[in-house]
């Protein structure tokens, strides 16, 4: 049985979102389109090719005009009119958007180590504006509906054949799923108060309230002393770190993960690619 990555494509559609528009995101469905339900409506078409476990896989992302101006007018800070046709900056948004998505996947699905989708890579392709067109025998789309804050949008992805045992899981019940977790997370609370005692699990909270210092390693380098004495303002240090490797994560000096930085409402940040030992 393939490994199933929907979980990994819902939660990176619902992130990257909400880093890049710097709103509230959540996938709030994923519906299995059929040729009944297909609107007539123009999008934007991104092709992205994925490397699944040895074999070329190919995505097509349909962003509908409803969407792609939204993602337009919250990447601009929402400083701009909206606009009601899809226009070259608004391509140049969506293909950042769907580059980021698909890059997020191909890093988290690569942090699982799954033994069948090890290596993942995806590749930008073409785009074009297009009528949102209906499925067909050789692929499967899935509708997306996302709430940004309180307003909803659909994107489509469409999945050929190889990936279609990777993604099957995509239209369970995400409420159910939230469900299941919660229950889970009580359940191991639970254990841990029998095990310890309420009052051991009282005190334990306590620490919960310690400060941490966090703090993201950008890169290092090592330097002759006599280059050291002989920089002045203005001079440009090279670091070993190069722009594409993931930055270490650290709190209290001890790297806890590893991350890539964005930019949230004007400050920096960092956007957890990976937490805890690496297996």
């Amino acid at each position: 049985m393939a490994s199933d990555i929907s979980n990994i494509i819902r939660n990176e559609i619902s992130t990257t979102l909400e880093s890049l528009l710097s709103v509230g995101s959540s996938v709030e469905e994923v519906v299995l389109v059929s040729s009944s339900d297909i609107e007539d409506c123009e999008c934007i078409n991104i092709a992205v090719s994925f490397d699944l476990g040895g074999k070329e896989s190919q995505w097509s992302y349909f962003i509908p005009t409803s969407a792609a101006t939204q993602f337009e007018y919250l990447m601009l800070g929402g400083v701009t009119d909206l606009k009601d046709a899809i226009d070259d900056e608004i391509i140049d948004a969506v293909k950042e958007i769907i580059s980021t998505i698909s890059g997020s996947i191909c890093t988290s699905v690569n942090a699982q180590g799954f033994a069948d989708i090890s290596g993942i890579k995806s590749n930008m392709g073409d785009s074009s504006v297009v009528s949102l067109p209906n499925p067909n025998s050789k692929s499967s789309m899935y509708k997306f509906v996302v709430k940004l804050n309180d307003e909803y949008i659909d994107m489509y992805i469409s999945f050929d054949a190889d990936s279609i045992p990777f993604v099957e899981l995509l239209t369970n019940d995400l409420k159910g799923t939230a469900s299941s977790t919660e229950m889970s997370n009580s359940g191991q609370s639970s254990i841990i108060t029998s095990l310890l005692g309420e009052e051991s699990v009282d005190n334990l909270r306590l620490l919960f309230d310690i400060k941490m210092r966090l703090s993201v390693r950008l890169g290092t380098k090592i330097c002759l002393l006599r280059d050291v004495i002989s920089w002045d303002i203005g001079e440009i240090i090279e670091l070993s770190q190069m722009t594409s490797e993931p930055l270490d994560i650290l709190v209290n000096g001890v790297v806890i993960g590893t991350g890539e930085a964005i930019i949230v409402d004007g400050k920096f940040g960092v956007k957890i690619k990976h937490i805890g030992k690496i297996k």
